[in-house]
């Protein structure tokens, strides 16, 4: 019995040790063998490995690409229009020797902490040299560019590699947002103004210019018409002074026949006249007659 005791603890022994004598590094992996702390082995490949039991001890590394959020900051750029800026990087640890003497028992965690200083120290220092409308616009990859270079360069020390940096979020303070807008709203209002005026102006000298069209197209219209009516009065004229000449009897009658139709018009017409009066003289003698039919008696006998 005593025996089998023995037995079985040396068994259970040995099957401690040999449980802690292999180690199994994924592919994904990175792994540091330590015996007392210092650097025995680096297992960057997968596979089986072994290592002395309770001498020596495996810290594994991810050896993938790992992903940093930063928290927001404020920056100041040249312009002092004070921006909020939110930023993430793409990392990942590069020589896991020099990870491990940077972050020592820290691992992971306390690389991430030392990063997130890097990169906000790169971000204010690059966003801080170039204008607010450089950051604003779409057209920033070279400002990440210069902030992944900066912080690749101060994270070389801990054995990362910075591969990307990126902004999520470039906004105005809330405390400066009313503000900007207020000032946005009053610089269009300023440019409609302006666009007001310039069609005012556009409109008036439209508006001008027709009133001269339509001055000018009148007074030629007048012009025209007064050409005309004076070239028909002319005619008219000479067409009475011609019919006047060959009959001056005639056109004395028609005349007074025209004066008739004009005074008499209406029903209560008044006329106060001598009864020898001119006015009537065609109304109290035959002369026009006899002067009339005199020439049609002489067409008669001849």
């Amino acid at each position: 019995m005593r025996r089998s005791t023995i037995l079985l603890a040396i068994l259970a022994v040995g099957l401690f040790v040999l449980a802690n004598s292999f180690y199994i590094v994924d592919a994904r992996k990175k792994a540091l063998v330590l015996q007392f702390g210092q650097v025995k082995a680096v297992k960057l490949e997968p596979g089986l490995f072994f290592k002395v039991p309770l001498i020596q001890n495996v810290v594994i590394y991810d050896g993938r690409i790992l992903s940093l959020d930063t928290e927001s900051l404020e920056v100041t750029p040249l312009d002092d229009r004070r921006l909020v800026v939110d930023a993430f990087a793409r990392w990942r640890i590069q020589d896991v020797v020099r990870f491990r003497k940077a972050v020592g028992v820290g691992g992971v965690a306390l690389a991430e902490r030392r990063l997130k200083r890097i990169l906000t120290a790169a971000t204010r220092e690059v966003l801080g040299s170039v204008n607010s409308g450089d950051i604003l616009s779409a057209d920033r990859v070279k400002l990440m560019n210069r902030i992944r270079d900066a912080a690749r360069n101060e994270a070389e020390a801990l054995g990362v590699l910075v591969i990307d940096v990126r902004l999520k979020r470039t906004d105005l303070p809330e405390q400066n947002l009313a503000a900007t807008f207020a000032r946005m709203r009053a610089e269009r209002e300023r440019e409609a103004a302006d666009e007001i005026a310039r069609g005012k102006e556009a409109a008036q000298k439209v508006r001008a210019e027709a009133d001269r069209t339509v001055v000018e197209l009148t007074s030629e219209a007048q012009k025209n018409a007064d050409i005309t009516r004076g070239e028909a009065d002319a005619k008219r004229n000479a067409i009475f002074a011609q019919a006047f000449g060959r009959d001056p009897e005639f056109f004395a009658f028609y005349r007074s026949l025209r004066a008739y139709e004009t005074s008499l018009k209406g029903d209560n017409t008044t006329f106060v006249l001598n009864p020898d009066s001119e006015f009537f003289s065609y109304l109290k003698t035959n002369r026009a007659a006899s002067k009339v039919a005199a020439p049609s008696t002489g067409d008669v006998s001849q």
